[in-house]
């Protein structure tokens, strides 16, 4: 930021002495524009001594995808969009046939398990359960009566969601790879972390009779922020970031608007 082009220093008029027409050594006051001294670089020092940065919903170490930055005044507009209980959609990879102390395919081994006995359609059996226990605690928490008119027209713009402090919340889940002993799920969820989503894949390998393991926690989508709109390591320089913010601007009003008026 310090090293792109400032604003041009202000000018002032002075009067200042030059030869007189008449020559001789006479001397004349003449009004001139000269930059004020004051705004020289050398005189203020660097226009930004320290930025403010906040993070948005976090990632673990073992978790990957969109993380959220705000910068200066977004650090109020990631606030708001917290206040707007936004879905987040994970990847989640599992491993059938052994368990560990952190429900992650890198912690300490605590058993092997069996996983011929399970197919596609058993775990899709599993995965409608989980979601439709969720559906109707998303329906508790989100206190609104279901037979009335603003509730038709909040399920209609997709706004049904708690709007306050709740236990993590799975609106939709669904099967995306099936090749034992892997698997790989879709999750969109509320309130979650990424250690509730492996013991997530934990419970269902007991469910299905067996044990499962977590590989991947890839978060694909955070509210209004995809994959798409997320800059690789490569491109975390001054332009880039400039060019997101500018790209997520509209997206965010929108949201922000839609939802919290």
């Amino acid at each position: 930021l310090n090293a792109a082009p400032g604003r041009a220093p202000r000018q002032r008029v002075r009067f200042l002495p030059a030869p007189a027409p008449g020559g001789r050594g006479a001397v004349e006051l003449v009004a001139a524009r000269v930059p004020v001294l004051a705004d020289h670089p050398l005189v203020r020092g660097p226009r930004f001594r320290k930025l403010k940065i906040g993070a948005g919903h976090r990632l673990d170490v073992k978790a990957s995808g969109v993380f959220v930055l705000g910068i200066g005044h977004g650090n109020k507009l990631l606030t708001d969009l917290y206040n707007c209980h936004l879905t987040k959609v994970y990847t989640v990879g599992g491993l059938f046939g052994k368990a560990t102390d952190d429900f992650s395919d890198t912690g300490n081994l605590v058993e092997k398990t069996t996983f011929d006995h399970i197919t596609r359609e058993k775990l899709e059996r599993i995965l409608a359960v989980i979601q439709g226990t969720n559906q109707k605690a998303l329906l508790m928490y989100s206190n609104i009566d279901m037979k009335t008119q603003e509730a038709y027209e909040l399920a209609v713009k997709g706004l049904i969601r708690p709007m306050g402090k709740c236990p993590p919340i799975i609106t939709a889940v669904r099967c995306l790879q099936f090749a034992l002993p892997e698997f790989q799920l879709e999750v969109h969820c509320l309130h979650e972390t990424q250690q509730y989503l492996r013991k997530m894949v934990h419970e269902i390998g007991l469910e299905l009779k067996s044990s499962a393991v977590c590989t991947q926690v890839r978060r694909i989508r955070d509210g209004v922020f995809t994959v798409d709109d997320a800059l690789p390591r490569t491109r975390w320089n001054l332009q880039s970031i400039q060019e997101a913010i500018r790209n997520c601007q509209l997206k965010v009003e929108t949201e922000l608007e839609k939802t919290l008026g």
